[in-house]
């Protein structure tokens, strides 16, 4: 009798191991399987409805494109890429110190927020024709774009990390003898670590939009100049394509940002979350 439960045990979980395997790999394909649908449907629409290529080109013509103009992408895209990881890395370094001084000090917080919020009020393209009268059309309007438009969250959560960190507890490593210092450095930016990397992965894919954006106005090369090139000689199955090749770095980038938070803060994570 031992033997049949110690058998029905060792049974059901394996059966349970091989479920939860099978389940991890349920959720790593189904967003593959929903782009290939959507690909498909956006191929089988433009087969039914016979639509012109300069109005939606089907996806074998914008695969057909990127393989016509591979250099010219190829080129293009690094330099969206390194504009857009220059602006975001600025960001990442002044959003984080002035996060974690408006986190750490009331008086920064009151004093520093609402510049923040009407900072981030402005609309990013209005500024741009600015930065091409001070700094010239090229690489540094889209730099500062990039930061503009990735500044904002990045600030906002790791002040959030840092003012969400429990009364009780401060009181407690007060009463300890803890310095202001010692709290910040051993607690606060440790607790702050799930908000910084939840706002680095909206920041930088916030950071590619700026950078199209300001290439698209006053940009001399990147996948935003080839699309407006694009546009005006009607080729629209390389707008597609520079829009596809900027989904693919967006994805990209966040997801090395999303390794790096899993290896980082697994302490902060729960399995499944609210929706397990």
């Amino acid at each position: 009798m031992a033997a049949d439960v110690a058998t029905k045990a060792a049974t059901d979980a394996t059966g349970g191991a091989r479920k939860g395997l099978s389940t991890r790999q349920q959720e790593a394909l189904l967003p593959w399987l929903f782009i290939g649908s959507m690909v498909l449907l956006w191929q089988f629409a433009c087969m039914a409805l016979d639509l012109p290529a300069f109005v939606l080109p089907s996806p074998v013509a914008v695969g057909a494109s990127i393989q016509k103009w591979a250099l010219p992408i190829l080129q293009n895209a690094a330099f969206t890429l390194l504009a857009t990881l220059c602006g975001f890395a600025i960001a990442v370094v002044l959003g984080g110190a002035l996060g974690v001084a408006i986190g750490s000090s009331r008086f920064i917080y009151r004093g520093m927020y609402p510049v923040l919020i009407g900072f981030n009020s402005i609309p990013k393209v209005a500024v741009v024709p600015l930065f091409v009268i001070w700094f010239g059309a090229g690489t540094v309007p889209a730099i500062l774009t990039a930061f503009l438009v990735s500044f904002f969250p990045i600030a906002v959560n790791v002040s959030a990390g840092l003012a969400n960190v429990e009364p009780e507890l401060l009181d407690v490593l007060r009463a300890l003898g803890a310095s202001r210092s010692d709290i910040l450095r051993k607690v606060g930016l440790p607790r702050t670590l799930p908000y910084f990397f939840a706002s680095l992965k909206v920041s930088v894919t916030l950071a590619f939009v700026g950078a199209i954006i300001a290439e698209t106005v006053a940009g001399r090369d990147g996948i935003g100049y080839l699309m407006m090139a694009a546009t005006a000689n009607f080729d629209t199955a390389l707008v597609f394509a520079g829009l596809t090749i900027i989904s693919l770095m967006g994805i990209m980038m966040y997801a090395i940002f999303a390794f790096i938070e899993n290896r980082m803060t697994r302490w902060a994570q729960r399995d499944g979350g609210m929706m397990s």
